[in-house]
């Protein structure tokens, strides 16, 4: 690394770990001053407490990470330029672009980490912050459950009733009170399960998977939809019913509290249902991917804003680029509620605004690099 790129950095990474750990502190003080209440009246203890903060870290690190990153952009490059420092760099005979390309590494590194964060951690720590608050006070943890589920197989014509089963289901999983019914193509009913509970065997050494279920009844129907027969039994193994507790669980979950792997998994399992109920998981799966590249995007439009050659031009490439962050910020969540309402493609629900600011950005770049002038924004009334 080059003597410039070390001084470029230094200068850079001081405020931005200020900016950074400084937003983190404001966001703990505020966070801990509404739970604290309900952390005394439960008892937690001081692990309790910091396993439920380092839970939340991942999301909160996703939105302080650009901001931080705008700020100290701007004032690392803002204040190089009133100590007239980029103008000497220029005049010893480095491109504008070699000057940034230290702080281009550092948006590339952070889009990185967000991208790890922003994979499952970021995504749970929503549901993992209720189970937890959920958990306090209780001598024995409780598994936060989910009543009256209701779930349909369209390609299977089957049909789930469930009245009680975990939150965050796994294939060990116990369902309580199911109501199974069985159609065929036309909507007729052909058969009825009714069970106190059941249970999820994954496919295991050869074997194949099955649902094991306990006390209950099966109920054929004939065609005109009369009772054909009933079988009462204490066990009862079905091996040719391919849903999984996750996936009935999952079937009305929010989008926005998946991770890239459930919302992989219910794309997958629910790849019958409806296009416009199917979009909210398309468009966050390639959100996923898309919101931590906006560190990226960042240091393309507030790199060239920050650098002036006038004391004047100061003020207004801090504005400029702050207003561009918000419309950047803006136009991410417009895009992601359109691709939620099967308006755009996923693709462009999640790519759209980073792939349109970075060209600003870059236009912005090519400006300053050759000396021109940036556009301005004039309201005049007449």
């Amino acid at each position: 690394m080059r003597l410039l790129d070390r001084y470029i950095l230094r200068n850079f990474l001081v405020p931005f770990l200020l900016c950074f750990f400084g937003f983190l502190a404001i966001w703990l003080v505020f966070d801990f001053s509404d739970n604290a209440s309900d952390f005394i009246e439960g008892g937690a203890s001081a692990r309790f407490i910091a396993s439920f903060y380092l839970s939340q870290f991942p999301q909160i690190a996703v939105i302080c990470l650009p901001v931080g990153l705008l700020l100290a952009l701007l004032y690392a490059m803002s204040r190089m330029s009133r100590a007239n420092e980029i103008i000497a760099m220029l005049s010893a005979g480095q491109s504008l672009a070699r000057l940034l390309l230290p702080l281009v590494a550092v948006g590339l590194v952070l889009s990185l980490a967000c991208t790890a964060l922003n994979h499952s951690l970021a995504p749970r720590a929503e549901t993992q912050k209720k189970l937890m608050l959920g958990e306090l006070g209780k001598k024995k943890k409780k598994v936060s459950m989910l009543e009256e589920q209701l779930f349909r197989n369209r390609s299977e014509h089957r049909t789930w009733y469930v009245k009680k089963m975990p939150l965050r289901a796994s294939d060990k999983s116990e369902l309580q009170g199911i109501h199974v019914t069985q159609q065929d193509a036309e909507g007729n009913i052909l058969t009825k399960w009714y069970a106190r509970e059941a249970k999820y065997h994954p496919a295991h050494n050869g074997a194949p998977a099955r649902w094991q279920l306990a006390d209950g009844k099966t109920v054929h129907f004939k065609p005109d939809g009369d009772v054909e027969e009933e079988d009462y039994w204490k066990k009862l193994e079905i091996t040719d019913w391919n849903e999984t507790p996750w996936r009935v669980a999952s079937s009305n979950v929010p989008a926005q509290g998946l991770s890239v792997r459930d919302l992989r998994d219910y794309l997958k399992f629910n790849a019958d249902f409806p296009a416009t109920q199917l979009a909210p998981y398309r468009s966050h799966l390639q959100y996923r991917w898309a919101l931590p590249w906006g560190c990226l995007v960042i240091v393309f439009l507030a790199g060239p804003l920050g650098i002036v050659f006038s004391r004047r031009g100061i003020l207004a490439g801090v504005s400029g680029a702050i207003f561009l962050f918000a419309a950047h910020t803006f136009c991410n969540y417009l895009m992601l509620a359109f691709g939620e309402g099967a308006l755009v493609s996923p693709f462009l629900a999640a790519w759209g605004s980073n792939l349109a600011f970075a060209a600003i950005g870059l236009y912005l770049l090519y400006l300053r690099s050759s000396n021109r002038e940036l556009p301005k924004l004039s309201l005049r009334f007449r």
